[in-house]
C-alpha cells in the first residue's frame, strides 16, 4: 500500500516535474517496483500488469510524446528499455517482448514492455491489427470492377 511521502523521501528531479502529483505517485511507485534507472530514465513494473513482469520505461523530464525527448533522452531511454527488456527475456523466458510507446492517457511518455507469449492477450491484439493491415487489400480487391461485376451476377442470378 502507498503512503504519503515526506518532502525529504521525493527526489529532487519529481518536486521540478510539471506534472507533481504524477511525479510525487511514480516515486511511491519507483520505491517498490523499481527495475533499472539511470541519469535520464527509469524503469518499474506495471501497477495495472498485462502480464507477470510487465514494465515501463519513463524519462525523467516530463514530456507527453516521446517523440518530444531530445536526442539524448530518446536514445537514453531506449537504451533502458532494451536493457529492461534483456532482463523480462531472462527472468519470464517469453518468446518476445513487446514494446510501444503511450502518452495519452498519462500525458508523461512511457513506453510499454510486455513479456509476450504466443495466444496471450497482446499476442491476439497485435496479431488483430496485422490482420487489418493485411486485410485492407483484399477489401480493395472488392472494389475492383471485376469482383462488382461478379458479384453483381451473381446476385442478379440469385445463386
Amino acid at each position: 500500500m502507498l503512503r504519503n511521502l515526506k518532502a525529504s523521501e521525493v527526489d529532487p528531479w519529481a518536486t521540478k516535474n510539471p506534472t507533481a502529483s504524477f511525479a510525487i505517485l511514480l516515486q511511491a511507485v519507483r520505491r517498490l517496483r523499481s527495475i533499472l534507472e539511470n541519469d535520464l530514465s527509469l524503469s518499474l513494473l506495471d501497477i495495472n500488469p498485462l502480464a507477470q513482469g510487465h514494465c515501463l520505461v519513463i524519462p525523467r523530464r516530463h514530456v507527453p510524446w516521446w517523440h518530444q525527448l531530445t536526442a539524448d533522452e530518446t536514445t537514453n531511454l531506449f537504451s533502458l528499455a532494451r536493457d529492461t527488456a534483456g532482463r523480462i527475456m531472462k527472468a519470464f523466458s517469453p518468446e518476445f517482448v513487446t514494446l510501444y510507446a503511450r502518452g495519452r492517457r498519462i500525458p508523461h511518455t512511457h513506453i510499454f514492455l510486455i513479456p509476450t507469449y504466443k495466444g496471450d492477450p497482446t499476442d491476439r491484439h497485435f496479431n488483430a491489427l496485422e490482420g487489418f493491415q493485411e486485410q485492407a487489400s483484399a477489401l480493395a480487391a472488392l472494389r475492383e470492377g471485376k469482383a462488382l461485376s461478379l458479384a453483381a451476377d451473381l446476385l442478379r442470378k440469385g445463386q
